[in-house]
């Protein structure tokens, strides 16, 4: 179930706001500008679905959201618990940076943890199967797919050359917990 988490950026142990709502967890991202939405797919989609099948079946939410933002290329991503790379593919993503171009992820199966640093304050943001998030370009954040990921994902890009992420060396990122679904 999608979770929304919300600390202090000096108080990584006591939330300011939880929620499990989907449209509490909606307004909430909405106030710094990040988007959640819960999509459903057309028609099923099974387990080693391909990639042309997968966004098949979301391509209705796919064209709009593509002409809204602009996207001008979308893949899927599935990363499992016995990929050899898991541990290289975390740590690629676990401290703080941006992109210079909105990152949007809506998660076809499985699950991550995608947390925001803005004005001094944490968001952490649980998706799971139907969530869309579309951070803002610039927006500071970190993603833990946690240590035995599971997920396939659908990804949007404005740039041919996809996700160029700009590290800040701030250590915010090692203050918070990492994430293992079902843990939280």
């Amino acid at each position: 179930m999608s979770r929304l988490r919300i600390f202090d950026a000096t108080a990584p142990d006591t939330p300011l706001f939880d929620s499990r709502d989907g449209d509490a967890i909606a307004r909430e991202l909405q106030t710094i500008g990040v988007t959640f939405e819960r999509w459903q797919a057309a028609k099923p989609v099974g387990a080693g679905a391909s990639q042309d099948e997968v966004i098949a079946a979301y391509k209705a939410d796919i064209d709009r959201i593509s002409a809204e933002r602009g996207f001008k290329s979308v893949d899927v991503i599935s990363i499992a618990p016995d990929n050899p790379k898991r541990e290289e593919l975390r740590a690629k993503f676990l401290d703080e940076h941006f992109h210079k171009e909105d990152e949007v992820r809506f998660f076809v199966d499985g699950s991550g943890l995608f947390t925001l640093h803005v004005e001094g304050k944490v968001y952490e943001i649980e998706c799971v199967k139907d969530d869309l998030i579309g951070v803002p370009d610039g927006v500071t954040h970190w993603f833990d797919m946690g240590s035995e990921p599971r997920f396939v994902a659908i990804r949007f890009f404005e740039q041919p050359d996809g996700w160029i992420g700009h590290f800040t060396g701030s250590d915010i990122a090692q203050k918070f917990p990492r994430y293992e679904p079902g843990s939280r």
